[in-house]
């Protein structure tokens, strides 16, 4: 879709609103988006008991307790929403309410402490994106982002992402980079989006350990890590 995903392998895998099932198997233990993913016998969730109370309280809470959108009206969580599922390729349930989560970091003014110079403040940029999304839809004859075909969707977030589309008073690389350091950000703090990429969860206040080839030799291997994900992705030929 951009030039800065463009490097990314596909392994044989569908595109980006394919349907998963002849690249990735579905997921058979917890929850990935989508419910397809690489490592399908990997729930990061089970290893809950092995993380200290606020952590363990924390990483549960972006599962069990989505927040309400507080911050955008009706049309622009409806466009928004859109966009980060079309950027995300979330096609179907279960989704990742990346939106949510953003909406709740700049409603509580969680903010990372810069921005540019020329731009608005964050949530300033992420409600000028949604009206200039909304209006290019317009240009292709669709109602609004929100009710535009995924061809459409595809084609503006393509233009935004390469920095094609003319935004007066916005500069339109500089709003990605806004939009997308959230959109990443809250993508992969979800628990789910760690079993989709076979992530081993926070490490505290276990640890992660790197071992040489000698020292794997004579390490057995904690129960908790009976699934190896990086070996299973191997035996079925991924990666």
């Amino acid at each position: 879709m951009s030039e800065s995903v463009g490097h990314l392998p596909h392994h044989g895998g569908p595109g980006p609103h394919e349907d998963r099932r002849p690249g990735l198997p579905r997921q058979r233990r917890g929850t990935s988006p989508q419910g397809f993913g690489r490592y399908p016998d990997f729930d990061i969730l089970e290893q809950a008991d092995h993380w200290d109370p606020v952590t363990r309280r924390v990483v549960l809470d972006r599962v069990e307790r989505v927040p309400p959108i507080r911050l955008f009206d009706e049309r622009e969580a409806a466009t928004l929403g859109a966009f980060c599922d079309t950027v995300l390729a979330q096609d179907r349930e279960p989704r990742i309410p990346v939106l949510a989560m953003v909406d709740a970091k700049l409603h509580a003014r969680r903010l990372d402490g810069y921005r540019h110079a020329d731009m608005p403040s964050d949530p300033q940029t992420w409600r000028q994106v949604a009206r200039r999304l909304d209006e290019e839809a317009v240009r292709l004859r669709a109602d609004d982002f929100a009710a535009a075909s995924q061809g459409i969707r595809d084609t503006i977030v393509g233009r935004f992402a390469a920095g094609e589309l003319e935004w007066e008073g916005l500069p339109v690389e500089k709003a990605w980079s806004v939009v997308m350091r959230m959109v990443l950000s809250a993508f992969y703090s979800h628990p789910w989006a760690w079993n989709e990429i076979g992530f081993g969860g926070p490490a505290y206040p276990r640890g992660f350990a790197r071992l040489d080839a000698g020292e794997r030799e004579h390490w057995e291997r904690p129960a908790e890590f009976e699934v190896d994900p990086v070996a299973d992705v191997k035996e079925r030929g991924l990666e």
